[in-house]
């Protein structure tokens, strides 16, 4: 087996076990949220983050690297931050609000970025990983968006 099948099936067996904690996340019973840590959307970007890092990037060619690999590093570190720092701002008027607004366009940007690894550079990605991450985004997305609009509703009352 090459290097690359061999980092391949680290990386498919890495999927495996997140699908099934995932799954195993949602036959639990659904439990207050006490802390940003809590929030599902924080925990699927915070580990989306460490598989962009660490396993997309440095797929990246060279002339990439500094372009569209520092764009996505910015931009999927920025998600989770994002979320964690307005929630510490959740009895502010507006305070969880902005952070949410600012995540989801952080959220969003990711999409466009995987996009350009799927469609430009595919050849040197692992596709089933890219795939995965993009879901992941696009799910996190209509979360922030949910969370956003039900935060909004919410402080209305």
């Amino acid at each position: 087996m090459t290097d690359d099948q061999s980092r391949l099936s680290e990386v498919d067996a890495g999927i495996d076990a997140r699908n099934s904690m995932v799954e195993a996340r949602k036959e639990r019973d659904k439990r207050p949220i006490r802390s940003f840590l809590d929030l599902e959307v924080y925990q699927d970007t915070y580990r989306s983050s460490i598989l962009i890092l660490t396993e997309v990037i440095p797929r990246l060619p060279k002339t990439e690297q500094d372009d569209l690999g520092d764009q996505m590093k910015r931009a999927c570190k920025a998600v989770p931050r994002l979320i964690a720092e307005g929630y510490s701002k959740r009895h502010q008027n507006r305070g969880f609000q902005k952070y949410l607004d600012d995540a989801l366009a952080e959220s969003n940007e990711m999409i466009v970025c995987l996009s350009h690894c799927k469609d430009v550079y595919g050849r040197f990605m692992n596709m089933p990983l890219i795939n995965q991450l993009l879901d992941t985004y696009d799910k996190s997305s209509r979360q922030i968006y949910n969370l956003s609009k039900a935060w909004r509703d919410f402080k209305m009352l």
